[in-house]
This record gives structure tokens, sequence and C-alpha cells, in this order.
């Protein structure tokens, strides 16, 4: 089966309203990825091009597919894209070269979100196949469409985010005495460190699809290994009889997350012989402060310099 399809050329012109129209599904997608995940606005549209160059190369119905998931899952899932759009760029072709400059293969267990939500064949071996038709297909669909459909949507994000970052540098905010910070608070649990954000000290978890763990499981895996550390655990909420595939782990201190992790950014274990991927949390609000902080990103795939354009009215 030919998964890949070749765009036929267009010969009608088409208003960036009815562009707008056309993409509506796609332009919501972006609106989440961009205004109620705080993610990066360039880097969001190159994974909007992924996501899109997929379902032209014959995985149907992703976008549709992710836009009807909570927003937590959205952002893994958009994660998990990145790994895919840093693998293809450093792969590019060199100018002088009909091959690859180097060619690393992405590990396998880098995708479980996408392959247990998504589609199950889109895998590091997929990407590494089809690198030599994803990365100018990838290419064509930003300058194609998502220039066209998504900009105007991109540019009042930019505008958002720079009026906030130019706030936040004039004005600090007030630091609280630590009587006024844990007022009200009677008591911590041992090793929980106060004043620390819950989201500091959590971890999201993702299970395999048709191979269910509940919370049991986990909590005594942990204090088996590695002793009382949970405070509390949030698995996903699903209708009866219906698995959970992810959830959310709160420890009582962050020094459990490097631990599990030992260095890694994602580790893989194995409870009841059922696969179980584990990484730090990272929450909205953490994404709005990555996202204030680094107002653009550098291109992930060669692409129109859009940050420059777009932010260069501002500075002027």
């Amino acid at each position: 089966m030919n998964f890949f399809m070749v765009d036929a050329p267009l010969s009608v012109h088409i208003s960036p309203e009815e562009y707008k129209v056309f993409y509506a599904m796609d332009r919501e997608l972006y609106a989440v990825l961009i205004n109620d995940l705080w993610r990066d606005p360039v880097e969001s549209m190159r994974i909007m091009a992924l996501w899109l160059w997929l379902e032209r190369s014959g995985f149907n119905g992703i976008v549709k597919k992710i836009l009807s998931f909570p927003s937590v899952l959205i952002n893994e899932l958009a994660d998990e894209a990145l790994i895919s759009l840093k693998y293809l760029d450093k792969n590019k072709i060199n100018d002088a070269e009909t091959t690859p400059v180097t060619v690393r293969v992405p590990a396998e267990d880098n995708f479980p979100l996408t392959q247990n939500f998504v589609d199950s064949k889109i895998s590091a071996r997929f990407f590494h196949k089809n690198r030599l038709l994803a990365i100018p297909g990838i290419s064509k669909m930003i300058s194609n469409v998502c220039v066209k459909a998504l900009t105007d949507i991109m540019d009042q994000a930019m505008e958002r985010n720079l009026l906030q970052y130019m706030s936040l540098m004039r004005v600090s905010p007030p630091v609280l005495p630590m009587a006024a910070a844990t007022a009200g608070f009677e008591f911590d649990p041992p090793g929980r460190e106060i004043g620390l954000h819950p989201d500091e000290r959590t971890m999201f978890v993702t299970f395999s699809k048709g191979y269910p763990v509940n919370e049991m499981e986990i909590r005594d895996f942990f204090a088996k290994f590695f002793g009382d550390r949970i405070e509390s655990l949030f698995m996903q909420e699903v209708l009866p009889g219906e698995q959970s595939l992810f959830a959310r782990i709160v420890f009582y201190s962050p020094d459990s997350i490097p631990l599990i992790l030992n260095g890694a950014e994602k580790v893989k274990f194995s409870i009841n012989g059922k696969h179980v991927w584990m990484r730090k949390y990272v929450a909205k609000r953490q994404q709005q402060q990555k996202s204030l902080a680094s107002p653009s990103s550098p291109p992930l795939l060669s692409s129109p310099n859009i940050s420059q354009s777009l932010f260069a009215r501002h500075f002027v």
C-alpha cells in the first residue's frame, strides 16, 4: 500500500478567509497548543505541519482525533511530535550530497502515546524509513498550508507573549514572608518541601493500550522499589470498563524525580509484566513561563523565517 499522495497543482485562487474556513479544525487545534497550553507559537506551527503531513501520508483523521483528547494528553503528544521533528532536522539533506549528513534512528520507546492514541504504525522505524519524503513534505506543509491558515493566530499569540514578557520585566511580584505564605497549614507530611508547587513534584505516567494498570499496582511498585514517596496519584478518568492510559503522580519531594529518571528524560518500567513510561510532568503554568522567557524558537525544519517577520513590527 502506498501511503503517500501527490499534491495536485492548484489553479484556483483561494482567499485567506476560505483557507481559515477549510482549515477550521486545524486552527482550533493550533489555538489549543499556543493559547490553552502556552506552547511556543513557531514550534507549534511545525508540530501542526508534521501532523498534517501524516494525514496526507495516509494516517487519516489525526487532527480530529488529537483535538478530542484532554489538553494534558495533547501536550504530551506534541512533545512526542517534537522528538520526530528534531530527529528529521538532524538528518536533513546536504546541498552537495544525496544522502543525509547523519542517520540516527530514534528509540522506539519515544512515541508510546502517539502509538497508543493516534496510530500504532507511527513509529521510529516509520520516520527513519520515510525521512527523505518527510523533510521536504513538512516544509512544504508549513509554506503551503500553515503559514496561510494559521499565521493570524500565531501573530496574536506572539504579540500577547511579548506584551506579557515586557510587563514581567517591569514588575516583580511581591515576596510573601514565610509565615504569611504558610498560614493555615498545621503540618506537612515528612519529606514535603514547604512552598514548592505540586507541579514541581509531579511525573506523568503512560500505559500501553490493552494492558491496564491500576492505582494499587502503581503504589505497590513504588513502595517496593523506591519506598514511601507518593503523596497523591491521579488516574485518567474513564467510563466503567474502560482503561486509563495515563496518570499523574505527585511525590512528597522533587528529589524523587531525578532518582526515578536516573539522568534520562523518560524511563520505562515493567509493572506486573505491563510496560509503563514515566517523565517529568510539564504543567500549563510551566509552559507559559517557558513561552514568555523565549518568545521565539529556532526552526526545526527549513521554512520561511516566520518569527522575525511577525515580531519585527513590535520592536520598530
